[in-house]
């Protein structure tokens, strides 16, 4: 942990050093400390759950979001979940030291590219207690450091959760090191700065807050900003699948970055549709908002053009009347973030249209968009999910943060020999 008499440089080196030790560990022995920091964790649960109340009870003086506060809000069975989620990522497979490429250039000429660590992860993340419990697994998993940044709200908490960490790594072989935790907003501008020691930063925040990370550092940046997901009836969707969908997608959990903002509905099954679902929806306490056909055959506010570019992260719906599956998929790629995308159909080829055409990291057909997270794809966990063009995208656990590199192993071999007119031709035959 980060204490005043440490300068940021040294924690990040003493990070960098711990990491190196970590990437030469056997799959047994960061095993051994993923399952220590599970058995230390659900040990110390009532110290934790107290910790996290003096959290949730600051946090209500000030007055935050609801949303803010159900992802502080840490709980026995979000903690219990956690712990789980610790103990499914040590069951994985091993994502360092995997041969992707094994090729003979010639004879005794042997190509290898194999995964490896990417080093030092700079992890900076909302009021979420229980993201810092999966990222430093999936972190000890990849043989990575990693420096943790959780909003203020969450100090207490977070405090707890790495003191017991190291407690547990300190038993085994793995250096406590490699987890560090910042508790100040001017350590992120810092942080930031930090290039020779850290090797990625993974921010979780607002848009703006996204987009300042990644103009104030020459570090990669991995994550995405907005939220913004859609689901989209369409004309020849099963009703009573399209209301149960919307529902969960909506108030499962509707902080969630993958909770819908937006229900958009094929104007052919509008009039039939719109006031089934208003109901169950209402009946979960969810506040409506629609167009201006929608208002026509449902009690509704009026959506404005902000509101199609809104993450509520609440129990808010904007609701439009589409003309067509591509007038949905239009709207879906002027407004959408390019995280999770979903359609309710019976139609293969709408669905093929749907999922051939939206921009987005997750398209989904006939089912909740809650689905898109890295412990329900079976990763484990996340570290966070990418909205980017290049990979990884979309929920990032274990195959996001390794890399690779090349080794080549030959006799003396001189590329002289395979220059020239007379060059030696290379086999270039792979070995499996």
């Amino acid at each position: 942990m980060v204490t005043t008499s440490v300068s940021l440089t040294e924690i990040a080196r003493n990070t960098q050093t711990a990491a190196r030790q970590l990437a030469t560990l056997s799959t047994d022995e960061r095993n051994a400390a993923i399952e220590a920091i599970a058995q230390a964790l659900a040990s110390a649960t009532p110290e934790i759950l107290t910790a996290n109340e003096a959290d949730c009870q600051a946090a209500q003086q000030e007055d935050i979001s609801q949303a803010l506060y159900a992802r502080l809000k840490l709980g026995a069975t979000k903690l219990k979940a956690g712990i789980e989620g610790v103990r499914d990522v040590k069951k994985l497979s091993d994502p360092v030291g995997t041969v992707q490429i094994h090729r003979e250039l010639d004879t005794d000429l042997v190509l290898k590219r194999i995964t490896c660590p990417l080093g030092v992860l700079g992890v900076i993340f909302e009021a979420r207690p229980d993201a810092l419990i999966q990222i430093t697994s999936l972190a000890i998993k990849s043989g990575n450091g990693v420096i943790l940044k959780a909003g203020k709200e969450a100090t207490k908490t977070c405090q707890a959760l790495v003191s017991i960490i190291h407690k547990a790594l300190a038993q085994t072989k793995v250096n406590p090191d490699v987890v560090q935790l910042l508790t100040t907003r001017e350590e992120i501008r810092a942080l930031l700065d930090l290039d020779e020691y850290v090797d990625l930063i993974i921010p979780r925040g607002s848009n703006a807050f996204v987009r300042y990370i990644q103009n104030n550092t020459k570090i990669p940046v991995l994550g995405h900003a907005d939220g913004i997901c859609h689901l989209y009836i369409d004309r020849s969707a099963n009703l009573e699948k399209a209301i149960s969908i919307t529902v969960d997608s909506k108030t499962q959990y509707p902080a969630a970055c993958n909770a819908i903002e937006t229900l958009l509905v094929h104007q052919d099954i509008a009039s039939e549709f719109l006031p089934l679902v208003a109901e169950a929806l209402k009946a979960k306490q969810v506040e409506l908002r629609g167009d201006a056909m929608t208002q026509e055959l449902i009690q509704v506010s009026a959506a404005t053009e902000e509101d199609w570019s809104t993450e509520y992260s609440d129990l808010i719906l904007s609701i439009r009347i589409v003309e067509s599956l591509e007038d949905a998929i239009a709207h879906i790629n002027t407004y959408g973030s390019k995280h999770t995308e979903a359609i309710v159909t019976e139609d293969t080829q709408a669905a093929e249209i749907f999922c051939s055409q939206v921009d987005a990291a997750g398209i989904f057909q006939n089912c909740s968009t809650r689905f898109a997270d890295g412990f329900r794809y079976g990763f484990g966990a996340e570290v966070g999910i990418s909205t980017q063009k290049m990979p990884p995208r979309g929920p990032v656990g274990l195959e996001g943060l390794v890399t690779y590199k090349y080794q080549l192993i030959g006799d003396g071999h001189l590329v002289v020999t395979y220059a020239g007119d007379d060059a030696k031709p290379f086999t270039h035959k792979d070995l499996g």
